[in-house]
Order: C-alpha cells, then sequence, then structure tokens
C-alpha cells in the first residue's frame, strides 16, 4: 500500500512538471538570444562597405581601379619624365614643376576619395510601423495589413504637394523607402535608396552624386582638368624647347607625344563635365533636373541668385549623415521587416505602377477605392530641403516642421 502511494506521488509530480504549450513558447520566446549585428551588415541597398561600415561605396565600386589608373598612369609618367630632366640638369624645369604636378595628383586622388566613400546622403528607410487614424484599437494590425496589401480597399497617395517658395512641387511615394521623398530627391536604381538632392550616379566613381558629395565631386572633376591642362602645358613645352625640327623631336621622344595626346583627349571630357557642373551649380540644378524637368523652358523654383546659387554648393556647411551604419540592430527584427518590405514591393507596387511626374500611366490590375485616413510615419524625421524657407507662402504649414508633408496629402474622393 505504502509502494503503491508512492508511486502514485512520483507519477502525479512528474505529470504536474510537463510544461504546457503556451509555457513551452513564452520560455523559448524569453530564453531565445536575440542577435545583434551592424547596420551596415542588415543593410538593404546594393552599397558595399569597407573598414567596418565607416566607408560606402556603390555597387560598382570596381570601377574606381580603372578611374584611378586613368589619372595615376599620366601623372606619375609625367613626374618621373620631369624628374629625368631635372637630374640631366635641364634649366627650364625644376622641382617645383615637379612639386606641382605631384601636388595636383594628390588632391585629385584626394577628392576622388572624398567623392566616392562617403554617404551622399541617403535617406533612411521607413522601418517604423504605419497606423490608421481611424480611431480603432486595431490600428497595428490595419497598417501590417495595409503594408501586406491584405486590404485591397485601402490607397495611399501617390504624390503629395509642397510649396518651394510659392510653387507647388510633387513629391512621389517611393515603394522600396516607404517613405514621401523630400524636394530633389530620388531613388538611384543602381544603389537602391532614396538620397536627398540627386544629382546622378556616376560610374566612374563607383557612388551616388547628391547633396553630401557634391561639392567634393565638383572639386575632383576641376582637379582633374587642371592636371590633364597642366600635363599637356609642360609637355608640349619640353617638346619646342629641344632642338630641331618638331617632327623628328616628336619620333625622340614618344613619352611626352603620348602625354600630349592623352591629356588633350581627356580634358575635352572632364573639361566639358566640369564646365557643365559649373552651369549647373550658378543656376542651382541637377544633372537629373537638367534633364527631367528641363528648368530653361520653365521656372526653377530653386534658384536664388548668382552668388548664392555658389554659396549653397561650395560653402554651405554639409549637413550631418541620417546613417548610423555602426549601429548595433537586433538581426530578427531586420529579418522581419525584409519579409515585410519584399512583400509590400511585390504585391502594392505591381498593382499599381505610374509616374505622374513624366506623365506615363500603365493599367492596373486592381484599383483599390479609398483611403479612410492619412498614414503617418511615412515622411522621414529629418527633411532637408534646398530652398528658402522665408519665402513660404503659407504660415499655417510651415516646412520646417515634419508633420508638413502628412498634413498635405491630397485624398481621393
Amino acid at each position: 500500500m505504502q509502494r503503491e502511494r508512492m508511486t502514485k506521488k512520483k507519477s502525479s509530480s512528474q505529470v504536474h512538471c510537463i510544461p504546457s504549450r503556451d509555457h513551452i513558447l513564452m520560455t523559448a520566446s524569453t530564453s531565445k538570444h536575440i542577435s545583434q549585428i551592424r547596420l551596415y551588415k542588415a543593410w538593404k541597398g546594393n552599397n558595399i562597405f569597407f573598414c567596418g561600415g565607416r566607408l560606402i561605396f556603390g555597387p560598382d565600386v570596381s570601377s574606381l581601379f580603372l578611374t584611378s589608373f586613368l589619372i595615376g598612369a599620366p601623372a606619375l609618367t609625367f613626374c618621373i619624365r620631369m624628374l629625368v630632366l631635372i637630374k640631366n640638369g635641364d634649366p627650364f624645369f625644376n622641382y617645383t614643376v615637379l612639386t606641382s604636378a605631384f601636388i595636383l595628383t594628390i588632391l585629385d586622388f584626394l577628392f576622388l576619395l572624398l567623392t566616392s566613400a562617403r554617404d551622399p546622403g541617403i535617406i533612411p528607410r521607413n522601418k517604423a510601423s504605419m497606423h490608421l487614424e481611424d480611431g480603432s484599437d486595431s490600428s497595428l494590425t490595419q497598417s501590417m495589413e495595409w503594408v501586406n496589401n491584405k486590404t485591397p480597399h485601402l490607397k495611399i497617395p501617390r504624390t503629395k504637394d509642397v510649396f518651394v517658395n510659392g510653387y507647388t512641387i510633387k513629391v512621389k511615394f517611393c515603394d522600396t523607402c516607404l517613405l514621401y521623398r523630400p524636394p530633389r530627391a530620388s531613388h538611384c536604381s543602381i544603389c537602391n535608396n532614396c538620397v536627398q538632392r540627386f544629382d546622378h550616379h556616376c560610374p566612374w566613381v563607383g557612388q551616388c552624386i547628391a547633396r553630401r558629395n557634391y561639392p567634393f565631386f565638383i572639386c575632383f572633376i576641376s582637379a582633374s582638368t587642371l592636371l590633364c591642362i597642366y600635363i599637356f602645358v609642360f609637355s608640349w613645352i619640353n617638346l619646342i624647347r629641344q632642338p630641331g625640327k618638331i617632327w623628328r623631336t616628336m619620333s625622340s621622344d614618344i613619352v611626352s607625344v603620348i602625354l600630349i595626346v592623352y591629356s588633350f583627349v581627356a580634358v575635352w571630357f572632364v573639361g566639358g563635365l566640369t564646365i557643365f557642373h559649373f552651369y549647373l551649380m550658378s543656376t542651382n540644378q541637377t544633372t537629373y533636373e537638367n534633364f527631367r524637368y528641363r528648368y530653361d523652358k520653365k521656372e526653377n523654383p530653386y534658384r536664388r541668385g548668382l552668388l548664392k546659387n555658389v554659396k549653397e554648393v561650395l560653402f554651405a556647411k554639409i549637413p550631418p549623415s541620417q546613417l548610423d551604419l555602426r549601429a548595433m540592430v537586433p538581426e530578427e527584427d531586420d529579418m522581419t521587416i525584409a519579409s515585410i518590405g519584399s512583400e509590400y514591393e511585390s504585391e502594392y507596387s505591381s498593382s499599381v505602377r505610374y509616374d505622374t511626374e513624366m506623365g506615363g500611366k500603365l493599367i492596373k490590375r486592381e484599383s483599390p477605392k479609398k483611403l479612410p485616413l492619412p498614414t503617418h510615419n511615412l515622411d522621414i524625421d529629418d527633411i532637408s530641403v534646398d530652398y528658402d524657407r522665408s519665402k513660404t507662402t503659407r504660415d499655417d504649414a510651415p516646412e520646417h516642421d515634419p508633420s508638413y508633408f502628412s498634413s498635405q496629402i491630397d485624398l481621393p474622393k
């Protein structure tokens, strides 16, 4: 009898020790270690990072090797040529000519690195939950259903109107970054990022040219132009100073001839590019705006006068980066956001795809009906715009207010 009671007691204790299913899930969720990784390792764009995320390049960073060779090879050849002439006791060439060429080459490579290895002005993607102000208690659930396109009756406006110096500017909603782009921003299809004051993506530097690296790009192409002119002039002087006919001198000094031809051809490319960008800078345009909007045929809302335009590009303080690429982020949360974003892109963006700015429109597969109320967190918190805020025409909706964009949504009737 006693043994039987002990057996029952033991079995009863064993039964009570078996955890329930909820207890197992709770224990697993609390005991699971969520690993954290650096933000640059979980980056959604196509950028390539070096030095632990301290240097950010575009996906075509390999083109920098070609660009460096095209700059360094003739510059190094010219310096070696000048050094030989100095060693031979040439009275015209001295170490001043050699040092000047060397300084121009170093500056050219320095501006190239500053252009290609820094954040051009990337706008972080919207990773916050998007709530609906419908007065219900399930706003988070509805916002997630909207992202996953499970509520086809919801439609977000594709454009919003904002006012810049009294002009109406349309800003577009980015399906990839889930935000309304600020004025002058655009989504680079190569880097897969929205970028502030997007100018163009330069394959020669392997990076977007935008707000935070455009001044260094101007300095880079200007230094390249000066270097080409410098090599061309002194190589030609070296030829015409030698006695005898010019053709015989050219046949005996092949190196100088190659440098003259190379620098003459290169100066047309980089020199023309420099002149074009100085024109854009003086008129406060970007390459993207010049080819797309043709401000020479209509009024440019960003023009502020020659001196102010140049000051805005070359002498204005460069805004800090909105990215902290070395910050620690939960790897699990990042994977969740990635799955939500990919499903949103594949479902929602495929049903409605058109470009309001260009006027092109494609047939919609399934047309949503209406959006009850505007959503939150679709606008970036730090809106950086390049215009004079003192000229705004709306006192009740200042442009420096982060809620300004949300208040300007035109809802479909």
